[in-house]
């Protein structure tokens, strides 16, 4: 009997239930609606109930409570929550870039355009966005790939950040964030009901939102190690295993990497960027490259090199057959713009035929949110020396730089000091994923508690020290081992406070369960 039949007959003995229960309680009959809604809940697709529960949401609804309990005046050991558990800037208290909001202002209300209240280059830039807006409004429909211009400078951008390697705008999709590009590409290449199911190779630990998204589009997710101890590095052994794992398992498809890491920090060597290509283009798998942290790269000996850059430069046969996408946003590195949802893919080497299944899947979407589109703009093309704004513009990205840089040391020295915890360098990214070494009797008192030792460790920072970062379960790192994720993209002082308030826990929390 399939599951669905198994759903139904038990649907069947509550509603014989319930009718019985209405010859005496007419008050408790079921309604035409509740029964629509049962019937919805029958036709979820069994790949979306696979999609595992997240135990941030439980810590997220106490913070929420904690909040709120502050607010009424309760005593705490703490007078304000530090929310790390975000890659949201702003959220953190990181300033809003000055030119990005200045241009917005200007395109949302025009009339700003036509008084002196913003500096020249600011609007001069606003009038050249609205005029690729129908009506010369936001509010209107753009292209399906979004604002040819728009569209056309990203390209531009593209091809300076890489060299000079040529990329083409109809190869350029916007969309309201790069985990919808990323949607719509895996749609094309994994087939929910395909046998064997298709699979996606993925680090461990992996950003949790890109995981979710493989599984509730019917794919297997295949976890290939990152190596801890080596500063999170990507090494080819691990992918061979990987794809040695899935053997009777599934059919992998496509491998996924995260450039700079999320969670983990760590930034791909061209060295190791070159030996992924030549993985991927002998196991002919599509190569997924989620870039959106390319611009928070602080690391003394890190360079970010874009996985299209690396392609080209390897030259024919590869640069020629590999198939790539990569995804960029304007809501992660120092633009932070994380609620203007704007994100674009580029795609490489791919087959006429696919690029008009992806078109049709974008077209679906009618177009992405226009002031995201604005966003992706100003990221492309940012004041230039000579700009009336580009002092200020300059002045507040290299204020965000040198504090992520001082952010990530002030990490390394306190983290790696406490007993217990260990942190391995940060070289790009917006968070530190520090690694617990827990006492045998806390994971006692977890499991004691259906906790996962990690969630434990993290719903009592919340609670005693007012400090709200995820488990590092959430990521799926290695079993057995332990950890945390909290962003560093926060003001100096915010982070002094968390670390004080971290040291202070963590070492009371050793004495507790030694």
């Amino acid at each position: 009997m399939s599951p669905r039949v198994e759903s139904s007959g038990g649907n069947e003995k509550q509603n014989r239930k319930c009718s019985a229960s209405t010859k005496s309680h007419s008050s408790t009959r079921q309604s035409p609606v509740g029964e629509k809604k049962m019937s919805a809940m029958q036709e979820i697709s069994p790949h979306v109930r696979n999609m595992k529960q997240l135990q941030y949401a439980v810590l997220a609804k106490r913070a929420s409570r904690i909040k709120e309990e502050l607010r009424q005046g309760v005593r705490k050991p703490f007078k304000e929550l530090i929310e790390v558990c975000w890659g949201d800037p702003h959220r953190g208290g990181v300033k809003p870039l000055t030119f990005v909001q200045q241009v917005l202002a200007g395109c949302v209300y025009p009339q700003l355009v036509d008084s002196d209240k913003l500096p020249v280059d600011v609007r001069q830039r606003a009038e050249l966005l609205l005029k690729g807006c129908a009506g010369g409004s936001v509010g209107s429909y753009t292209a399906t790939r979004g604002i040819p211009e728009i569209v056309h400078r990203i390209s531009e951008f593209i091809t300076s950040r890489d060299g000079g390697a040529p990329s083409h705008p109809e190869n350029i999709y916007i969309s309201p964030g790069s985990q919808w590009s990323l949607m719509n590409v895996l749609n094309v290449l994994v087939d929910g009901e395909a046998s064997p199911r298709t699979g996606v190779l993925t680090p461990r630990p992996c950003y949790l939102s890109s995981n979710l998204s493989m599984v509730g589009l019917g794919a297997v997710t295949v976890p290939y190690d990152l190596c801890e101890e080596r500063g999170w590095e990507l090494r080819v052994e691990e992918l061979h295993g990987a794809l040695e794992s899935a053997k009777g398992v599934c059919r992998p498809v496509a491998l996924y990497v995260i450039n700079p890491g999320n969670p983990t920090g760590h930034v791909q060597s061209r060295e190791s960027m070159q030996e992924v290509i030549r993985f991927v283009s002998e196991k002919r798998l599509f190569l997924l490259a989620d870039e959106v942290y390319q611009d928070c790269v602080y690391g003394e000996q890190s360079e970010f090199l874009s996985y299209k850059r690396v392609l080209m430069e390897m030259g024919p046969p590869l640069s020629d057959t590999v198939e790539l996408a990569s995804f960029h946003s304007a809501s992660k590195g120092f633009m932070g713009e994380c609620g203007l949802r704007g994100g674009y893919v580029e795609l490489v080497n791919l087959d006429p035929a696919v690029m008009k299944c992806i078109y049709k899947l974008f077209s679906t979407d009618s177009c992405a949110p226009v002031l995201g589109q604005f966003a992706l703009d100003l990221l492309a093309k940012p004041p230039q020396p000579g700009d009336p704004s580009y002092p200020l513009y300059r002045e507040e990205t290299q204020h965000i730089r040198s504090m992520l840089v001082r952010n990530v040391k002030r990490v390394f020295e306190v983290v790696n000091g406490l007993p217990g915890l260990c942190c391995q360098p940060v070289e790009g990214g917006a968070f530190a994923f520090p690694r617990l070494h827990l006492p045998p009797e806390a994971i006692q008192r977890a499991e004691e508690m259906g906790m996962q030792p990690d969630v434990f460790y993290c719903t009592r920072l919340l609670e005693e020290a007012g400090v709200f970062v995820s488990p590092g379960c959430e990521y799926e790192p290695k079993k057995g081992t332990y950890h945390f994720r909290f962003c560093i993209m926060v003001p100096e002082e915010v982070m002094e406070e968390l670390l004080r308030r971290l040291s202070s826990f963590h070492t009371q929390f050793m004495k507790d369960f030694s």
